[in-house]
Formats: C-alpha cells, sequence, structure tokens
C-alpha cells in the first residue's frame, strides 16, 4: 500500500488534534457545538496546522499587521477554531480547560475582543463576509498583500446579506478574498433543505462572479488541490465549497439526532476519545 505523502499525514494528525482538544473543551462544559467541531477539523488542519497550515501567520504574534486574516462567520464554531488556534501555538494547550468559564478568553461564541487570534465577534450570523469584502478593500489600497479567508455555514446563504456581500466582493474584483462554506447540511430549525433550499450551491457563487470549486471536506487531499486551484486563480474572489460530516471522527456522534447542538452524555466523552484514537491509528 503506498503511504501518503508526508505532509498528508501531519495535516491528518493535526486534524485529529484538534478534534480532541475540542472534545476536551466539551466536556468541560458539558456542552456545545461539537458535532460541528468534529466535522470541519479537517479544513482547520490545513489552515491552522502549524509549518504546514495555509494561512501566514506569526502564532507568537496574532496582531501582525502581514498574516492573513481567517474570519469566523459562524461564531457558534468558537469552539472549532480555539482548538485549531490551540494547534497553531496561539493559545496555550493547557487554556483550552478554562472554555466557558467566566473570566475565560475562550467564550462559547467567538468574540475579538478576548481572543487572540479571533479577528471578529461571532454570533448574529450573515456578516462575516461583509466584513471580509471591507478587510479585503482595504489591505489592497494599503498595498498590504495579505489575503482574507472566511469560514461561512451553508445555513448562512439564507443570509442576502451574504449575497450582497458575493457581489460586492465580485464587483471590487477581490482577489484576495476566499470564502470557504461548510456545508453540512443542517440548521437550528433542521436539515437545510427543509429550511430553505440553497442547491446549487457551486453555480450561484458561479453566477455571483465567483471562482467556486466544491470539495469533501473531510478530505485532506481534496481540500489542498482546492486550495491549489483557488490559488492559481487571481482575477476576483474565490469560494471553497466543503462537503462536512457533522461528527466526523467518532462514528457515534455522526448517526446521531439532534446534532446542531449534540447532546453528550458524561460518560460518552471518554468513549468519544477512544473511537477517535482507534480511527486515526
Amino acid at each position: 500500500m503506498i503511504s501518503a505523502p508526508p505532509r498528508e499525514q501531519r495535516l491528518r494528525a493535526a486534524a485529529t488534534r484538534i478534534r480532541r482538544h475540542a472534545l476536551t473543551m466539551g466536556e468541560v462544559q458539558g456542552q456545545g457545538y461539537i458535532g460541528q467541531a468534529l466535522g470541519v477539523a479537517d479544513i482547520l488542519a490545513v489552515f491552522y496546522a502549524r509549518g504546514d497550515g495555509e494561512l501566514r501567520l506569526r502564532p507568537e504574534d496574532p496582531g501582525w499587521d502581514g498574516r492573513d486574516r481567517f474570519l469566523l462567520s459562524i461564531g457558534h464554531y468558537a469552539i472549532a477554531l480555539y482548538a485549531a488556534l490551540a494547534e497553531a501555538g496561539t493559545i496555550p494547550l493547557e487554556e483550552l480547560e478554562t472554555y466557558g468559564a467566566d473570566e475565560s478568553r475562550l467564550p462559547m461564541s467567538g468574540m475579538a475582543s478576548y481572543t487572540p487570534g479571533m479577528e471578529i465577534s461571532g454570533g448574529s450570523l450573515g456578516h462575516g463576509l461583509g466584513v471580509a469584502c471591507g478587510m479585503g478593500l482595504a489591505l489592497r489600497h494599503r498595498g498590504n498583500p495579505a489575503r482574507v479567508f472566511t469560514l461561512l455555514s451553508d445555513g448562512e446563504l439564507d443570509e442576502g446579506s451574504t449575497w450582497e456581500a458575493a457581489m460586492a466582493c465580485a464587483h471590487h474584483e477581490l482577489g484576495n478574498v476566499t470564502a470557504i462554506v461548510d456545508v453540512n447540511g443542517l440548521q437550528a430549525d433542521g436539515p437545510t433543505p427543509g429550511v430553505l433550499r440553497t442547491e446549487p450551491v457551486t453555480e450561484k457563487w458561479r453566477a455571483f462572479g465567483w471562482h467556486a470549486v466544491r470539495v469533501d471536506g473531510n478530505d485532506i487531499p481534496a481540500l489542498l488541490d482546492g486550495l491549489a486551484e483557488l490559488r492559481a486563480h487571481t482575477g476576483g474572489p474565490s469560494v471553497l465549497i466543503c462537503d462536512t460530516r457533522i461528527g466526523r471522527g467518532v462514528p457515534f456522534l455522526e448517526s446521531r439526532e439532534k446534532a446542531h447542538f449534540m447532546p453528550v452524555a458524561e460518560h460518552e466523552w471518554q468513549a468519544a476519545r477512544d473511537q477517535l484514537e482507534g480511527a486515526h491509528q
């Protein structure tokens, strides 16, 4: 059997650690958007893995002006981004134990004023792409070559503000802006197709003037290939549409109902870790 290239192996290992970090935080609070965190871990590993990630960062200096900006539009995915920031080295691993506690820098919804490496405050959905558009314009005006990435959910495609921002990015030909859409097919009110049909997603982004690529968001090589294609496109904004599975890496959570805010019993956290470690071996 042919082994995966070393970078792919390292990124898979980073994704497993991100999942493990998320489970650690979830157990501290006994709750959290753990299903989404497990689902986007591969995406975040590709961006944040130290020495192998897509982002230009200085982990010890998260305010460095030359950094690439990664905007978490979906603020309730903060548990996932904290895990990635710990993997990158911006947040100390031991700080994850404070998740959601009073006076913690790691609140349950992302807040830029609290957390190093958190670029914007999330919560109200549909704002991230508009902020990314403004950042992209400002960076270009200043001659700063940094790129802006924003992670959206498929549920945010219900928001008119997302499509207004998509039009603005295309109108201004913002080649420094990339959207990443987590298509996990689930919203707070139920499966996405039953709330508001958004498909065909890829064709819609293309119609709005974006270079769009759709990949399996839980497949590291596919993510790398997709990002390579986007890097080669410089004439305007790009979007990586990622099909993911909530609870990925922990089989008994992948099939759990009511998965948007997933209930996990006290005795299940260790079982989840055991399944995660078994899958990675």
